[in-house]
Formats: C-alpha cells, sequence, structure tokens
C-alpha cells in the first residue's frame, strides 16, 4: 500500500465536511490521509516549516510557502457574503458609527497571518485615519468575550461568529467581505490547500481530485460526516453549523475556476502593492498538475 499522506487542516465545520470522505477511506481511488487538526495559525505556521504533505492555510500565508507548496485548484475556502466582521460594543459603535470610531482603539485578531487581517488591513488603511491602535492576537473563541467585556475596544472575527455575535450583545462595525466585494467584486478568498511540490504531477493531480471528489461526496451524503463534523465543533449549535457549510462549502471548493484565481491574484496583488506579503512570481499560483 502507497505511503498515506501527512494533512493538517481546521475543526471548522466546513473543513471536516469536506474532508470528511476522503479523511474515512470512503474513496477508493483516493490516496490514503494521516489527519491532524489544528487551529488556521498553527497550519500556517506547519506550511512555513514544511511540516505537511497537504495543509489548510490562510491565503495570506500563501505568499511566504509558494516555493515549496502548490495551490490545489479546489478545497479551500472562497465565496460571497462570507467575510471577516469588526465588532464593537454597542455604546461604542452605534448603527451608523463610521470606522473613525476606530482610531486608536485596540483591536482583537485571531492571528497576525491571517487573511482576516490582511483583509482589515488593507480596509483600515483606507478607512481609519490615522490608523487603529493595539493590535492584540488572541484565541479566536475568545474574541468576542473579550470586546463584550471591554478588554478589548474591537474585535476581528471570522467564521460562524457571523451568525452568533449578537449573542454577546454586539454591533457589526464593518464588514470585510462587503467592503472587498465592492472594490474589487470578486469572491472573498479566506483558506487555502496546498500541496508539497515534491510530491510530483502525478500524485498532485490524484491530491485534488480526491479534495474535489470529497466534497462532491459530502453533497451527495450530508449526513455521514456529521457525528465528526459535531465532534469538532466545539459545541457549535447544529443550525449554526449548517449556516456555517452552507457558507463556506460552495463551487469554489469543488474547484476555484478563473474567478477564483482572479480573487487571488487581486488579493496577494493589492497586498503585496502595500508592503503587507511579499511579491508572487508571476506563474507561482499555477497549479503543477494542470487544473
Amino acid at each position: 500500500m502507497a505511503q498515506r499522506l501527512t494533512i493538517a487542516h481546521s475543526p471548522c465545520p466546513n473543513d471536516t465536511f469536506a474532508f470528511h470522505a476522503w479523511s474515512h477511506g470512503l474513496l477508493p481511488e483516493a490516496p490514503g490521509l494521516v489527519v491532524t487538526i489544528a487551529d488556521i495559525d498553527v497550519t500556517n505556521g506547519l506550511a512555513e516549516r514544511g511540516a505537511a504533505d497537504l495543509l489548510k492555510i490562510s491565503y495570506a500565508a500563501l505568499p511566504y510557502v509558494l516555493d515549496e507548496y502548490a495551490l490545489l485548484p479546489c478545497g479551500g475556502a472562497l465565496g460571497h457574503g462570507c467575510g471577516p466582521l469588526v465588532l464593537t460594543r454597542p455604546e461604542d459603535g452605534p448603527a451608523g458609527s463610521g470606522p473613525e470610531r476606530l482610531a486608536g482603539r485596540s483591536v482583537a485578531v485571531p492571528s497576525v497571518r491571517s487573511t482576516a487581517y490582511l483583509l482589515f488591513r488593507l480596509w483600515a488603511a483606507r478607512a481609519v485615519p490615522g490608523g487603529v491602535g493595539e493590535i492584540v492576537v488572541m484565541p479566536f473563541h475568545e474574541i468576542m468575550p473579550a470586546v463584550r467585556d471591554g478588554a478589548v475596544d474591537a474585535g476581528l472575527v471570522i467564521h460562524e461568529a457571523r451568525f452568533t455575535y449578537q449573542q454577546y450583545g454586539l454591533h457589526r462595525l464593518a464588514d470585510m467581505g462587503e467592503e472587498w466585494e465592492a472594490v474589487t467584486g470578486r469572491p472573498i478568498p479566506l483558506g487555502a490547500i496546498v500541496a508539497r511540490r515534491d510530491l510530483g504531477e502525478d500524485r498532485l493531480r490524484a491530491v485534488a481530485r480526491a479534495a474535489t471528489d470529497s466534497v462532491r461526496f459530502a453533497w451527495d451524503n450530508p449526513s455521514a460526516s456529521r457525528p465528526y463534523v459535531r465532534e469538532h465543533a466545539q459545541e457549535m449549535a447544529p443550525d449554526v453549523i449548517d449556516q456555517h457549510i452552507g457558507l463556506y462549502v460552495n463551487d469554489y471548493t469543488a474547484a476555484l475556476g478563473e474567478d477564483g484565481y482572479a480573487a487571488v491574484r487581486e488579493l496577494l496583488g493589492r497586498a503585496a502593492t502595500e508592503g503587507l506579503v511579499p511579491p508572487v512570481a508571476p506563474g507561482a499560483l499555477d497549479f503543477p498538475g494542470g487544473r
């Protein structure tokens, strides 16, 4: 039997849903997997160390690992209406107040290498006169309580927080996705699947097929993955799990397509122009195994 590949991805419902069939041996033609479940900040670090064959990483981390890893044309997270949110307490940001309220204020973020933070920096450079104040990195699940309790002035949140922030009594000051789509007209690139280039073109093609097949299996058999998804969903309510999957597992997950690739080039190009990430060399985003 061929040696199994190592993969690390997040415990978020979109990842466990999309990779369930592949990781559980339900795709007879797919390479075997050894799975590590870890927060996206951890997988970004694993990619920089070359510590796994396949990884789910932030698009913001992609320019740092492209020498060793290739972007897969499937399996990731892009979409419309799914961007990170900037949250404040109502008394600090009532409806209709603008982003100028963040000038000099503290903002909690889940990672400085996250796509959310990259989108935030692009937005804040234009929208917050004089810039924000202290950036506080903290685990994602601590951000909304920290904003609610006044430990920080604002928080940058992702994923299921889009559906739950009102439970914390918080106000949505800005939607980075809305800002991005208004400026570019592109889907929002959030998370990428990368694979080691030294796997070779044949194995890379097999990996890409398996990623797409796993997503399609999940769509065709939605109940099959439910126990696995809930096991890793950190006490997330069932309706929030369903909303999360519905939003973040979409046609771009099955295949990036030209629109998806254009969005990624747009994000990394704008970020490089602002000096936020290294520039990406021409052709570096092309998949060695073909699309």
